[in-house]
Formats: structure tokens, C-alpha cells, sequence
């Protein structure tokens, strides 16, 4: 028999289908599309109708050239969305180079009490934003508040100002805030990046006498930038889709003066109305799918170009 009529009775063996993973992930899909994907689209579609004489009709983009042209929707709009910007750079330049620093003194091998600092740091990521909101109300309060007795403490009442009832500091003030609460959750994933670099390249650092501060910015940083980077886009679309905390602190209108409105306060009025003022569904989705729009192109930023830049520096 020649290997020719060898190789003709070779039959492939056919693999069965695993039915049983589509089975296991079905209801977590059925979820998922029930939550997420279809209210996802819905919103899109809604965005392009409007109410014509009691009916929904199809307006295109109209409710776009609404949201941008109309000169009260475009101020509403540009200062809810400068407002979101302003309150991204400080959790940029506030909340995650401390969570980095902070991650940084944890992972000291010869610190005592890590478990203790470590919990108490992330305990106000746990806390109900409405817990929070209230309670730094009250510390704030020029009334009856605790800053104003702190700061004359140390001498420095004169510094105290009613900032949250302030168009110029509300804004950073509850921002501030709000580093404070989430501040738990950079610290907590660079403190598991800096526990995951191998010891050997710390053992190498040191025969190089590399130690202290100038091995964390000459090795450990550079291990731990694509930590960094997950970090960054999760603040980015975390201060996007912000409302709670704002709403807390200063309600639904954002005062004073809508200084503290961003694109989720303003999503929040248009939709649902508030006080005289009635919801509009349509333009309230257009304004969820402006939001839509920003992340996707700041996510797709990080994927497409920063991602790929941070692995070549790695590798």
C-alpha cells in the first residue's frame, strides 16, 4: 500500500461544537443587551425624532442643529461641556498622581500598618455618594460647618471662604470632593501593578544601585504606565458620565449660577424636566448621544494611538 492510499484513509477528526459555552453565556448576554445595547440604541434612535403635532417624527439631525446652533442650548451646552472638561484635569492632575505617590509609599517593603493605611484610604470609595455629598455640606457650611474651626486652629481662618456658594471655587471645590471619595481606586490598581513586578528585576535594580525614589521613576514606573494609562481612560469616561455627587452637592440646577453644570446635570434637566422646566425627550437624548460620541472618540484615542505608543516603549 503506497502512502498516497495511506493519506486517502486519513479521515480528520472532526471537533465537537462546545453548545454548552453559548449556554453558559446566554443569560449574562441576555442581560447585558437588555441593559446596555438596546437602551444604547434607543437613545440613538430617539435622537433623530422629534414630536411633530403629538406624533414622533423623523427630523434627521435637526435636534443636532438645536443643540449647537440655538443660542440658549449652544451656551448651555459649550458650559456644561467646558465645565466637564475642567472637572476631568483635576481628577487628571489631582486625584491619580496622588493615587500613584500614595500606591508608591504602600508598596515600601519596611512600612508598618499597610493594611490599616490601605483600607482607610479606600474606605470613602465605598461610601453612598449621598453620604458623602451631605457630609462634606456640612463641613464646608460657613454656618455651622467644622473648616472654619479647623482652619483657625492652625491660623489660617482667613483662607476659609463659602466656596461652595461661589461661582469661581464651586467647581473645584466639589471636584476636590470628588478626588477625595474615588481617590481609593487608582491607589488600589497601581498598588496591585507594583506588587505584580517581578522581584528579580528589583533584585537586578539594586546590584545596579538603583534604590528609593530614583528606582520607582527609573523602574517601576515604566512597568506600570499601561496601569496608568487603564487608570486615565476609566477617570475620562468616570467624569463623563459623572452626575450623582454634583446633584448631591449642589442640585439638579448646579449652582450657583450653573458653575458646577456638567454634561450630566444638563442630560438630567433636559430629560426629565425640573422645577418649570418640562423634560424633552428627544433633545435629551441627543445630548446623551454628544456624550456618547465624546467617549467613544477619547476611548478610541487611548486604544488606537496611546496604547499602542505605551507598548512600543515597553517592549
Amino acid at each position: 500500500m503506497s502512502q498516497t492510499d495511506n493519506a486517502a484513509d486519513i479521515v480528520p477528526i472532526k471537533r465537537p461544537v462546545r453548545w454548552h459555552i453559548f449556554v453558559f453565556m446566554l443569560p449574562a448576554l441576555i442581560v447585558y443587551s437588555a441593559v446596555m445595547v438596546l437602551p444604547l440604541i434607543e437613545t440613538l434612535r430617539l435622537s433623530l425624532y422629534n414630536t411633530v403635532d403629538g406624533q414622533p417624527a423623523f427630523v434627521g439631525l435637526a435636534n443636532f442643529k438645536v443643540l449647537f446652533g440655538d443660542p440658549r442650548w449652544a451656551r448651555d451646552f459649550w458650559n456644561a461641556l467646558v465645565n466637564n472638561l475642567i472637572f476631568f484635569a483635576i481628577h487628571m492632575c489631582v486625584q491619580n498622581p496622588i493615587g500613584v505617590a500614595l500606591a508608591g509609599l504602600l508598596s515600601v517593603p519596611k512600612l508598618r500598618g499597610v493594611a490599616f493605611y490601605r483600607t482607610a484610604m479606600f474606605l470613602p470609595t465605598l461610601l453612598s455618594f449621598v453620604i458623602v455629598g451631605f457630609i462634606w455640606k456640612l463641613i464646608l457650611s460657613p454656618i455651622w460647618g467644622v473648616a472654619p474651626w479647623m482652619l483657625d486652629l492652625i491660623g489660617l481662618k482667613f483662607l476659609f471662604a463659602p466656596w461652595l456658594g461661589q461661582s469661581g471655587p464651586a467647581l473645584i471645590a466639589v471636584s476636590l470632593i470628588s478626588n477625595w471619595q474615588y481617590i481609593g481606586i487608582p491607589m488600589m490598581l497601581i498598588y496591585a501593578a507594583l506588587l505584580s513586578i517581578p522581584e528579580e528585576v528589583i533584585e537586578a535594580a539594586e546590584c545596579d544601585g538603583i534604590t528609593g525614589w530614583a528606582q520607582f521613576w527609573k523602574i517601576k514606573l515604566p512597568l506600570i504606565l499601561p496601569a496608568i494609562g487603564i487608570i486615565s481612560i476609566l477617570t475620562f469616561v468616570g467624569n463623563f458620565n459623572a452626575f450623582d455627587l454634583i446633584y448631591t452637592v449642589q442640585g439638579a440646577l448646579a449652582g450657583p449660577d450653573m458653575s458646577t453644570d456638567i454634561l450630566g446635570t444638563l442630560l438630567y434637566r433636559t430629560f426629565f424636566g425640573f422645577q418649570l422646566q418640562l423634560g424633552d425627550r428627544s433633545m435629551g437624548a441627543t445630548i446623551a448621544t454628544v456624550m456618547f460620541l465624546i467617549i467613544l472618540a477619547g476611548v478610541s484615542l487611548y486604544l488606537f494611538v496611546i496604547q499602542r505608543r505605551m507598548r512600543r516603549y515597553q517592549f
